[in-house]
């Protein structure tokens, strides 16, 4: 039994096979095709878990046979675990049974809300670091690793703005909430560099606050830059451009600290060919050699 008062394994050593210290790749509908034909040399692929919660169809075609042929992730969007209200039990269903159809290595989610009562938004809203947050995030991280009868990872946000009632840091939050739940967590690189750049904060000293023992994979994604009402820089996590060279930059101090780790490239909009993503996970790949990764 999963709580918030035992903590249960990290997803590290509980989830099924584990994903390997190697570069993967979104898996997009549009290559579905040069995938298959060309089986490129790819550590693994992640999925939108929302984008396959339906019976059949040809989602699901393609998606068996890829998974046939390498290790899957399965990134959630929709759960909602900071919310005030509660769970949507039918989404966990509907998860639960794609999980058991596909037995993933990995499932992650967001810290962060998108729901509020029967309103869904289709956004992953920010949160007030304070004790009721913290008690509401582990019980509902609580209900998720229960019904799913494995550990879940946990993503650190982007964030634009703070709230004055938190009374926590987010990187303190972020070790609370994992210490009681047993989640493990999925370090966002991108999210860290968007963050502290919007907050002026120092992204090492950011990085170095994080519970990184529980790191079980790594997010690498490009943003797109513009300047808020006082003129600053203000980074918009929009996985819609290349990855920056400060985000590989971090990339590689965070990989000094955490070990060789499964790294996915993300690009959810201004999705390019395929090669152009395939060159980004070959360099990705080249950092993870050099930690001594990349079985």
């Amino acid at each position: 039994m999963f709580s918030s008062r035992e903590p249960v394994l990290p997803c590290t050593q509980a989830a099924p096979g584990g994903l390997p210290p190697s570069a993967g790749l979104g898996l997009k509908t549009e290559h579905f095709g040069e995938v298959l034909d060309t089986r490129p040399d790819i550590g693994f692929f992640e999925v939108h878990a929302e984008n396959y919660m339906v019976a059949g169809g040809p989602f699901h075609h393609f998606l068996g046979l890829i998974r046939a042929q390498y290790p899957l992730s399965l990134h959630g969007v929709g759960l909602s675990i900071g919310a005030e209200g509660p769970l949507n039990v039918d989404h966990l269903q509907r998860l639960k049974a794609l999980i058991e159809r596909y037995q993933p290595q990995s499932f992650s989610e967001h810290l962060a809300w998108s729901s509020h009562g029967p309103v869904f938004l289709n956004d992953l809203l920010p949160l007030a670091y304070d004790t009721p947050t913290l008690n509401r995030v582990c019980e509902h991280i609580d209900q998720v690793q229960n019904s799913l009868k494995r550990p879940m990872l946990l993503e650190n946000p982007a964030t634009y703005l703070g709230f004055e009632r938190s009374t926590f840091d987010e990187p303190d939050f972020i070790a609370e909430v994992i210490r009681r739940s047993g989640c493990g967590l999925l370090l966002d690189v991108n999210n860290v560099y968007v963050s502290c750049i919007n907050h002026q904060r120092d992204p090492l000293a950011y990085l170095d606050a994080l519970p990184l023992q529980a790191v079980a994979e790594i997010h690498l994604a490009g943003f797109a830059e513009d300047a808020d009402s006082l003129g600053d820089r203000l980074l918009i996590d929009d996985h819609g451009a290349p990855i920056d060279q400060a985000v590989w930059a971090l990339y590689r101090q965070a990989l000094q600290r955490t070990g060789p780790m499964a790294t996915l490239i993300e690009r959810d909009n201004q999705v390019p060919v395929f090669d152009v993503l395939l060159a980004e996970a070959r360099q990705a790949d080249e950092i993870l050699l050099g930690a001594g990764g990349r079985s």
